[in-house]
């Protein structure tokens, strides 16, 4: 479309050019003391990242990824043990559980909040007969609904791990931070993330001081003290580099977040206009068939890791295409639920089991969110979905 504005997914070179004499200052401290892994960047990283999360300890690792292994494992999750998660999420989060031998056990979402719905986890949770953990994500920048996942759990007996990969600084219904709430909270600050590393990077957090010295001691391949090995642990550490730069973009990192809201703020307005409704209303209900995010209330604090709406499957590909010619980036989070991964087809789950979950997959579309968006961009955003939505829907 000759003249309209080109608008990728995510752009961080804008981002990049605001720090980079900072940025390079860092990393020319790092490279100047010739400490490269773990160290005072790290550790300095460590102290600000739990006081933002508002826990006691926060131990930096190599991803998000080793985040949630390092939270498994130090939670003592073996072979033959399950572990509840939801279908629709990063495949991260169920591979982790898989990898050391565990059975992922997923339960359905919320399609207003794509999140852990809390009656499909009890429901789910009644068949499992070795439940080790409940590990719901933060799924876009929104908290799970952490209140009644914790009334599961202690009905349970069970610990919650947090999986905050795209949601740091989120908070919930009771204002707490992501991450803080369970007995462990698993970051990654992988480039595309609210707050984005140079490369791998992740952190553990928790308020427990026997949890976060466990995780210190497998994140260094069960060695304490050097050469002595408690346990087999893991390679997880996290580079002086990569906490460097973070530390500097940390600073910013609110100011990243209000950009993000007021940019979801303006998609809200401009699709309601338009005769959209929010997720919480079907889409069969009527209007123009566009579901846009469900707004915050109260002390809930959505930081917008993406924007993500919802369509009828059989428009959401068309629409795609239709952005893409016209130079808008978009992506589909997730394609594919968990449960219907072929890798996963052992556990026996077919179509139909977890219909949110796989509705979700046909429907979602993630739009441009990112801080630095202009005016003209948005608009431009906007206006072609909803032009789309309306010729195919008159």
């Amino acid at each position: 479309m000759s003249g309209s504005p080109t608008v990728p997914l995510l752009d961080l070179k804008p981002q990049y050019r605001a720090l980079k004499a900072e940025i390079d200052a860092a990393i020319a401290r790092v490279v100047e003391s010739q400490q490269f892994i773990l160290g005072p960047e790290v550790e300095a990283l460590e102290k600000e990242i739990a006081a933002y999360c508002r826990v006691s300890h926060a131990l930096g690792c190599s991803s998000g990824t080793d985040a949630l292994l390092l939270a498994l494992l130090a939670l003592g999750v073996k072979e033959g043990d399950e572990v509840l998660c939801p279908a629709y999420t990063f495949f991260a989060t169920a591979g982790s559980i898989a990898r050391l031998g565990a059975k992922p056990v997923f339960a359905d979402i919320d399609p207003a909040t794509f999140n852990l719905d809390p009656e499909s986890t009890r429901q789910v949770a009644r068949g499992c007969k070795k439940l080790k953990a409940i590990l719901p994500v933060h799924l876009f920048g929104q908290c799970a609904p952490m209140a009644e996942l914790e009334t599961i759990a202690r009905e349970l007996g069970v610990p919650i791990v947090e999986d905050a990969a795209q949601a740091l600084g989120s908070e919930d219904t009771q204002g707490r931070r992501a991450g803080s709430v369970g007995k462990i909270g698993c970051l990654s600050f992988f480039p595309t993330k609210n707050l984005g590393a140079f490369g791998d990077a992740g952190m553990v957090i928790a308020n427990d001081a026997a949890l976060a010295e466990r995780m210190s001691v497998l994140r260094v391949h069960g060695m304490k003290p050097k050469y002595y090995h408690q346990v087999v642990g893991l390679n997880a550490r996290l580079d002086a580099l990569q906490a460097a730069v973070l530390r500097v973009k940390l600073k910013h990192l609110d100011a990243w977040t209000g950009g993000r809201q007021a940019n979801a703020a303006r998609y809200d307005r401009a699709f309601a206009a338009a005769d959209a409704k929010d997720g919480s209303t079907a889409l069969a209900t009527g209007g123009l068939p566009l579901r846009y995010p469900q707004r915050p209330t109260g002390k809930t604090r959505h930081i917008y890791n993406q924007y993500v709406i919802r369509v009828p499957a059989m428009l959401r590909d068309g629409l795609l295409q239709h952005l893409k010619a016209r130079g808008i980036g978009t992506e589909i989070y997730y394609p594919v639920p968990l449960h219907l991964q072929e890798c996963f087809a052992y556990l026996g789950q077919g179509q139909a089991a977890l219909p949110h979950a796989e509705a979700a997959a046909r429907e979602t579309l993630a739009l441009p969110i990112y801080p630095e968006l202009s005016g003209t961009q948005l608009v431009h955003v906007a206006g072609s979905i909803v032009s789309f939505l309306r010729a195919a829907n008159a």
